[in-house]
């Protein structure tokens, strides 16, 4: 597994918990959404920080405004064709505020993160060989043209509309 970010790959600086593993006494800890929920108390009393993950599913959509203060947040993405996680990212950014490091995890393939960044991802575990082979060589895919405005670095500031596209004169 890899780290990407900012175009680079990165050192990470979190620790991934499996829900019966006890947590460390130190360092940052990345939690399960039921974990979260369950251990809310002690964790949020922890002096280092506690990031927490979130797997698509029914419960998922309504606990992420209990979760929008915290400064990692990792969207698993378990399939190509389940993009909910992309619908998650727009809300934490939009409707809940959330401001921190908002990261994919699982199933992170190269064709979408030019999207996932559009969506407000800032941070990207990669554990596809092929993904990472093209990132290793630079080969991220860009697009020149989008009809919806994104969050993503390089965007058009609210109101400006960059994505309308324009008939010809």
């Amino acid at each position: 597994m890899a780290l990407w970010r900012n175009g680079a790959f990165a050192k990470d600086t979190w620790t991934a918990l499996v829900d019966d593993q006890p947590a460390p006494a130190t360092g940052a800890i990345l939690v399960s959404l039921p974990r979260w929920r369950m251990e809310r108390g002690s964790l949020v009393g922890r002096a280092d920080p506690v990031g927490v993950e979130v797997a698509a599913g029914n419960d998922a959509l309504e606990h992420l405004a209990e979760i929008a203060d915290r400064p990692l947040i990792a969207l698993r993405f378990e399939k190509f064709g389940d993009g909910r996680a992309f619908s998650y990212a727009i809300l934490l950014r939009e409707r809940h505020g959330f401001r921190g490091e908002l990261r994919a995890v699982g199933d992170v393939l190269l064709d979408e993160i030019p999207l996932m960044l559009r969506c407000g991802f800032t941070s990207f575990e990669i554990v596809n060989p092929p993904t990472l082979r093209a990132l290793e060589r630079g080969g991220l895919p860009h697009f020149a043209l989008a009809y919806q405005p994104g969050l993503g670095p390089g965007e058009g500031p609210a109101g400006t509309r960059p994505w309308l596209r324009r008939a010809p004169a």
